[in-house]
């Protein structure tokens, strides 16, 4: 059994690990979707499929991971030989979505199989009828790209050309696409010697028992935090605006329960699987849950399979979180975050000083396709992000990934540089963060202008009727809104479109605003002064939503008008 210190050595070892991984991935991708916006996972999975290090990537993919594992080790279990490496999308045998493709590779020392190394790559295109992948208005998983059950990449050694070949044919940038692939192996083969290193260095018996120490030792401290929970029973409802195809709001409940040092996530209410494209898999379901539960827990927590002992988890069959197949599932990621804001919401209810109101965004995707004057295709895809909710101790953060998230939003260079795209604008909207005690963050906007003849947009977007929530008094963020400008008319886009776009179009969208937290009238006024300031908080509203009078020569604050402007609160 390894000593404490030897654990902790150990555990930091493995993470090192998989994060030097990580970084491979972003030294040798091709797109820009992995190499600027990081939109990949790393992790290791001993022998039995049992995650025991995930690198500084993806929270929402901490639990899609193991069940790609599953996956390969049902199919594979008495067929797995050094040199072997196994590939899968499939979103209904171990995959979240079809762009999202998974490599495990089985590390051997003295021919005894130590674990797997994985890594999860969104791809910037995987065939189907829309370039990107991401169409809300797909209505079977046969219309979203290329479906790719556990196969082995590798075997023993050597690549089977005929896998290449097929995705080589079938999607619209094979160079990268292939490429990013390529940056995934490489990362493999870094995990792959540093594995062996640890495992000559500890030897394979007492690596076995670390990763049984470590899974032992998060349990532990999971179930010691959720002790700690008040026990009792948290629900919350938020809703996504409609599926791209019907126009009805969709409803996501979750009902958090606490017992002791227990914990259940009960998803009894959500609606049923709708017919457009954004159910939601049972894996990136509980990835969501534990990367949730994870943000409100101690940073110390090893994040393994361990944490996933203390937690049970409930989602109805044939739910908009629990799909069935042919269900389409390619714009899983926005009722993923909403899924997300939803089990936040319900932690705000167990934890009020502990959790933010709800992020900004507005779960955005754009892609824009298409192919060049010399026939040359082109697929520019990015998601946006933009800021936290305000926090029980302070503001949220402007211009910041999501917590389930962590990707970045792409450089403003680079897409010029690559793409028929030119960036008009993109920065902080004033006025758009809930207001209270402690601001949300604020709203980006982005100005995209079309330069090549003609291409395919395809808008992935949502709050343009249900704002961000504020919590403990303050109040929601503002509402997403798309706007088209053709031949200088303007109109407004629904959040969920796909429609051709011509030289000289312009897509203006702005994303939400983050909910506030605690009452605005209780924000200190030197901060809403700084705001002002900033520009972040225009006049009228310091005056109208926070109470605070500003002279606009002066840039003081005048308190007596101030003091009687806030005697007038409710």
């Amino acid at each position: 059994m390894l000593s404490p210190i030897q654990l902790s050595l150990f555990k930091n070892a493995l993470e090192s690990l998989v994060d030097e991984m990580a970084l491979t991935i972003v030294r040798t991708a091709y797109s820009t979707t992995l190499k600027n916006a990081m939109d990949f996972s790393t992790g290791f999975c001993d022998k039995n499929g049992a995650l025991i290090a995930q690198g500084l990537c993806i929270p929402l993919h901490l639990g899609s991971l193991p069940d790609g594992m599953v996956a390969i080790l049902n199919k594979y279990e008495a067929n797995i030989n050094e040199g072997d490496l196994f590939i899968l999308n499939d979103p209904y045998e171990g995959g979240t979505h079809l762009p999202d493709i998974y490599l495990y590779k089985p590390v051997f020392l003295d021919k005894e199989l130590l674990g797997f190394l994985a890594t999860i790559a969104h791809h910037a295109d995987i065939g189907g009828r829309v370039a990107g992948g991401n169409a809300c208005d797909s209505t079977e998983i046969y219309q979203e790209g290329l479906r790719i059950p556990p196969l082995k990449l590798y075997e023993s050694g050597k690549p089977v050309q005929a896998i290449f070949d097929v995705i080589d044919r079938n999607v619209r940038v094979p160079g990268n696409v292939l490429g990013d692939l390529r940056a995934q192996l490489a990362a493999c083969h870094i995990g792959e010697r540093a594995l062996r290193k640890l495992a000559q260095e500890y030897g394979i018996d007492h690596l076995s028992q670390g990763f049984h120490q470590l899974l032992d030792y998060s349990e532990q401290l999971t179930r010691s935090e959720i002790a700690d929970f008040p026990d009792g029973t948290f629900s919350f409802t938020d809703h996504i605006d409609n599926d791209g195809i019907d126009p009805e709001p969709i409803p996501i409940t979750v009902t958090l329960t606490v017992s002791g040092d227990r914990l259940k996530a009960d998803f009894t209410g959500t609606s049923l699987q709708v017919r457009g494209a954004i159910n939601c898999t049972l894996s990136f379901t509980k990835s969501v849950v534990y990367g949730c539960l994870r943000s409100v827990m101690k940073s110390d927590i090893p994040t393994n399979y361990g944490f996933f002992g203390a937690l049970d988890i409930h989602v109805p069959p044939a739910s908009l979180a629990n799909p069935e197949s042919p269900a389409p599932v390619a714009a899983r990621g926005l009722t993923g975050m909403r899924l997300a804001n939803t089990v936040m919401g319900a932690l705000s209810r167990m934890l009020p000083d502990r959790v933010p109101a709800c992020e900004a965004g507005g779960e955005t995707g754009i892609s824009i396709a298409g192919y060049r004057d010399d026939l040359t295709p082109y697929a520019f895809i990015e998601f946006l992000l933009c800021g936290w909710g305000g926090r029980p101790e302070m503001d949220g953060i402007d211009g910041c990934a999501s917590i389930v998230v962590n990707t970045a939003n792409n450089p403003v260079e680079v897409i010029e540089k690559d793409q028929p795209i030119q960036i008009l604008e993109y920065g902080y909207v004033q006025d758009s963060g809930g207001q209270g005690k402690h601001r949300g963050g604020l709203a980006l906007v982005r100005r995209y202008h079309f330069t090549e003849d003609q291409g395919i947009l395809q808008l992935r977007s949502d709050r343009t009727r249900f704002a961000p929530y504020g919590v403990a008094g303050g109040k929601p963020g503002t509402l997403a809104r798309t706007l088209m400008i053709s031949n200088s008319e303007s109109r407004e886009l629904p959040s969920k479109t796909l429609l051709p776009i011509n030289r000289g179009d312009i897509l203006h969208h702005n994303l939400t605003g983050g909910g506030g937290w605690g009452p605005p009238f209780e924000r200190d006024p030197d901060l809403v002064l700084q705001d002002t300031r900033n520009e972040k908080v225009s006049f009228v509203s310091a005056e109208r939503d926070y109470g605070v009078s500003i002279d606009s020569e002066t840039w003081t604050i005048d308190q007596d008008k101030t003091d009687a402007l806030r005697s007038q609160s409710p």
